[in-house]
């Protein structure tokens, strides 16, 4: 078809053909790996707990994973024009399954830790990737799907996290469940020569790698991190404000930097740091499926395998939005539907949090999903048009792959900030569990209606 008559956004038949569903595999598939592993680990870690012990390095399986996954997601723009879409997959694909290795055949927890610092390092590149290769691999008509079928793999991680790893640790074989992430790693790079093109469309040059905006922002997503898991509010609240600092720190010093983490267009006059602080919104708000298995187990007597289903609402409402969201093309359109995202994110986590109660039945339970349906139905809606909002919205042609890349990173650390708030939030209402759920529910909600001015600006040409 001459480029001149295609769709201003492609079809998902278009997407999935022959000439590019190898293509698409690959960008979908680095994604799964990071969002599986994350879900799954989690499942099968008690059970891991048990034979090797580290009962008091818990809370660190997930915060080394984070920390090494953001300092990996910033430099991927310089592993990509360094290494191109095809080698820098490949780099990241073979780090993950080497710290995949290492975490099924540890001995200790110590040794666990390494591995999932390994992991994060290559789990990053490849979530990084998965939206900064989109323009590189596809045509401009399939970036709008490709978007969404990367940024639905949350989705497919989600369910499929939990199930992989609770069934392997069923039968006491959680050193299996990484195995099965190994042998998936391999099947994706098998399929990255022949998918993926060894240079992007850009003729660009490694930049230096922005060591000054790197140690503020690490130390600043190690803060909130470790916040976190702190027993004290009044710590915990410090360790928050203090990363804020940082975080604001970050800003000054990339916006004065040659090479910065973020593309320069995000501090102009363009509208790409609208559509950052819209993907920060819906990231943060996303954060709530943290604790929504614990409201469900202690509010409603669930069990945990069903409590774990609950919190998967939100990532099912994530998908099912997401999916028809992507065929929308027309601008006033798009425009009303990134609005609608964080509004819908409110009425869903408002829902959630007015019918809560102790000893729920059916009922509200059926009421609570609804609502953490709706809720992931606006952060689904919006996110495949506000990442091609980012590849769009530079000043620099050159910037695309930048600003792209740039979108897991800016996820990253809302999700590190929003991990930490909703657990001082949580703590605040410690004395009564349903104090703690109506207290962040309806926080996050109002971060969520806030949100709607970034997200309007976001649109704007």
């Amino acid at each position: 078809m001459h480029p001149s008559t295609e769709p201003a956004t492609g079809t998902w038949r278009q997407l999935l053909s022959a000439d590019y569903v190898g293509t698409a595999t690959v960008l979908a598939g680095g994604v799964a790996l990071y969002a599986t592993n994350v879900y799954l680990t989690t499942s099968l870690l008690p059970t891991a707990i048990d034979e090797i012990g580290g009962q008091r390095y818990y809370a660190w399986t997930a915060t080394v994973f984070l920390i090494a996954s953001v300092i990996s997601s910033m430099l991927v723009s310089t592993v990509l024009a360094a290494r191109g879409p095809r080698g820098a997959y490949l780099i990241g694909l073979t780090i993950f399954a080497l710290g995949t290795v290492v975490c099924a055949v540890s001995p200790t927890m110590e040794l666990l830790l390494v591995g999932r610092a390994i992991q994060g390092s290559g789990g990053g590149l490849l979530a990084g990737l998965g939206y900064a290769v989109i323009n590189a691999a596809l045509p401009q008509y399939l970036w709008t799907r490709g978007a969404a079928l990367v940024s639905a793999m949350w989705g497919v991680g989600t369910f499929a996290g939990p199930a992989i790893g609770g069934v392997f640790a069923q039968f006491g074989a959680w050193r299996w469940a990484f195995g099965a992430l190994v042998v998936a790693a391999l099947a994706v790079a098998a399929l990255v020569p022949r998918s993926l093109p060894a240079q992007t469309r850009e003729a660009t040059e490694a930049s230096p790698i922005p060591t000054w905006s790197l140690t503020l922002l690490t130390t600043a997503a190690l803060l909130v991190s470790v916040a976190g898991v702190m027993p004290s509010p009044a710590i915990t609240a410090a360790m928050v404000a203090a990363g804020e600092l940082l975080l604001i720190a970050f800003v000054a010093a990339d916006r004065r930097a040659p090479h910065g983490v973020l593309p320069p267009s995000t501090f102009s006059a363009s509208s790409l740091k609208w559509v950052y602080l819209t993907i920060v919104v819906l990231a943060v708000a996303s954060t709530v499926e943290t604790f929504i298995p614990l409201f469900g187990q202690r509010l409603a007597g669930l069990a945990p395998l069903a409590a774990g289903f609950l919190g998967a609402a939100l990532a099912l409402g994530w998908t099912i939005g997401e999916i028809p969201s992507a065929s929308a093309s027309a601008p006033h359109i798009v425009r009303r539907i990134v609005i609608a995202g964080p509004i819908l994110v409110a009425v869903g986590l408002c829902t959630m949090a007015a019918f809560l109660t102790d000893r729920a039945g059916f009922g509200l339970i059926a009421v609570w999903v609804v609502g953490l349906i709706i809720a992931g139905v606006g952060i689904g809606i919006a996110w495949p048009h506000l990442a091609v909002g980012a590849m769009t919205s530079v000043s620099e042609p050159g910037e695309g792959a930048r600003a792209s890349a740039a979108i897991n990173t800016v996820q990253l650390i809302a999700n590190a900030f929003g991990a930490a708030l909703a657990g001082v939030l949580v703590n605040l209402g410690e004395s009564s569990t349903l104090r703690s759920a109506q207290l962040l529910l309806f926080t996050f909600a109002a971060l969520a209606l806030i949100g709607v001015t970034a997200a309007a600006r976001s649109q704007r040409a």
